[in-house]
C-alpha cells in the first residue's frame, strides 16, 4: 500500500508524494474503496504480507491504521500470521505510536535512517536528525520490535569510507537484522539532479560508490549477514518475507496513488496523481494504467529479477516455464561473463559473483532475449 504523503521531500527522491496532507481523509476513504474493488485480484490466494510504503506510512494515524485492516480482513484471505512492514520515519516514532502499531498487528519495521551523520542528513534535506535515529530504534527495541530494517544510503558526497563503517558498527551495535543498503542515485527532475546541473551540489562519483559497495559487501559477509538479494542484507531468518516476493515473481496488489499490480501475465499501475485517484475512485472506478507482457518481457523481467539474489537465475525454471532454446541460449550467452569472473554457474543456477554485482544492470541486460 502507498501512502503518498511526506513532510518534506528529500533532494535525491523520485517516488510520488505529496507535503500537503489536507487530502488525506479523503486518501483514507478512497484507499478503503479501492481495497473493495480489487479484492477479486488475487483470486483467494492467501495474503502472507502487508506492506505500508511510501511516501510516509507513519504518517498515518492509529484510526487510519484500524480502518485500513478492518476492511483488508473483510475483503481478502489473509494468513493468520502475515508478515505485516511499516516503513517509518525516525521523527515519526514515539513510544505511544510503536505501541499502537503494534496492537494493529505490525510487526516489522522499516526505518528510513539513511545515516548516522546529521551532515549526510542535512545534505539529502532529511526531516530528521542522527539522535533521533538512535532513539527512535532504541524505542522501537523496547517496545518489543525485534524485526527491524533500516535504510543506509553510501556514495553521497558528505560520506567518507569512515563514516561509511562508522554506519555500519553503529547497525550492528544495534543488533539490527536487516540492513538495505543503496548507492544514491541522481534521478531526473529531482532537486538533486537541478542542483547538480547548477554546480549548488557535488556530483556523485561511481568509483566511490562501487569501493563503499565492496566494502560493505565485506563488512557484512564478516558479520555473518546473508547478502540475500543487491542492496539488502539479513541475519539468517530476517530477510523480508515481502520484498523477496517480488524478486521471487509472485503476484502482488499493489493499492493507493502510483502503486503496482501484477498477476504473472499483465502489470498495472495506478494514476501518480493523488486529486486523480480520488476522485476517479469517489466515481467509482479506478485510474490506471495496464500492459501484457508477452512471453519475452517476462522471460527478461525473471532474468533482471533473480540475478540480483543469492538463489541467481534457475535454469530449470526457464525450461519449464519458457523453452529448452531458452535455457541453452541464456547459458551460452553466461558464459563470457563467467570466463571474466563476474558470476558463475552452479546446480542450473547462473549466480553473481560479488564482483558481478557491481555490474548486475549491465550484466542482465547482455543477457535478455531479443524474442523466442
Amino acid at each position: 500500500m502507498h501512502i503518498p504523503f511526506c513532510k518534506q521531500a528529500c533532494n535525491y527522491c523520485n517516488f510520488h508524494f505529496s507535503t500537503s496532507i489536507r487530502n488525506k481523509n479523503d486518501f483514507v476513504s478512497s484507499l478503503l474503496k479501492e481495497i473493495e474493488l480489487q479484492h477479486h485480484f488475487l483470486g483467494n490466494e492467501c495474503i502472507k504480507t502487508i506492506y505500508f510504503g511510501g511516501g510516509t506510512p507513519s504518517l498515518l494515524t492509529f484510526e487510519d491504521l484500524g480502518e485500513i485492516f478492518l476492511c483488508l480482513r473483510n475483503n481478502f484471505n489473509i494468513d493468520p500470521d502475515p508478515e505485516i512492514t511499516l516503513e517509518a520515519n525516525p521523527d515519526d516514532i514515539s513510544g505511544k505510536k510503536l505501541s499502537h502499531w503494534r496492537s494493529a498487528g505490525i510487526n516489522r519495521l522499516s526505518i528510513g535512517v539513511q545515516s548516522f551523520f546529521d551532515e549526510d542528513l542535512h545534505w539529502m534535506n532529511r526531516a530528521h536528525h542522527a539522535s533521533q535515529s538512535l532513539s527512535s530504534i532504541s524505542a522501537a527495541l523496547v517496545e518489543g520490535f525485534s524485526n527491524i530494517s533500516i535504510d543506509l544510503i553510501y556514495g553521497t558526497p558528505t560520506l567518507s569510507d569512515g563514516n561509511w563503517n562508522r554506519n555500519i558498527d553503529q547497525a550492528l551495535e544495534l543488533g539490527i537484522p536487516h540492513l538495505s543498503c543503496y548507492a544514491l542515485t541522481v534521478e531526473p527532475k529531482t532537486l538533486l539532479s537541478k542542483l547538480i546541473a547548477e554546480k549548488k551540489s557535488k556530483d556523485i562519483d561511481p568509483s566511490d560508490q562501487a569501493r563503499q559497495f565492496e566494502l560493505l559487501m565485506n563488512w557484512l559477509k564478516g558479520a555473518g549477514y546473508e547478502h540475500y538479494e543487491i542492496s539488502n542484507f539479513a541475519q539468517p531468518g530476517y530477510r523480508s518475507k515481502h520484498n523477496a516476493s517480488y524478486w521471487e515473481g509472485k503476484n502482488y496488489l499493489g493499492l493507493g496513488p502510483s502503486a503496482h499490480s501484477y498477476n504473472g501475465l499483465f502489470r498495472q499501475w495506478n494514476v501518480s496523481d493523488n486529486a486523480r485517484y480520488i476522485q476517479a475512485l469517489k466515481n467509482g472506478g479506478l485510474a490506471f494504467e495496464k500492459e501484457e507482457l508477452t512471453p519475452v518481457q517476462r522471460l527478461n523481467e525473471y532474468i533482471m529479477i533473480s540475478l540480483r539474489t543469492s538463489e541467481g537465475c534457475d535454469l530449470i525454471y526457464i525450461e519449464k516455464k519458457f523453452a529448452k532454446m531458452a535455457m541453452t541460449r541464456l547459458a551460452e550467452s553466461a558464459s563470457t561473463h563467467q570466463e571474466r569472473s563476474m558470476l558463475r554457474v552452479e546446480a542450473k543456477r547462473i549466480i553473481l559473483n560479488d564482483q558481478g554485482k557491481l555490474f548486475a544492470d549491465g550484466i542482465a541486460s547482455d543477457l535478455f532475449f531479443v524474442n523466442l
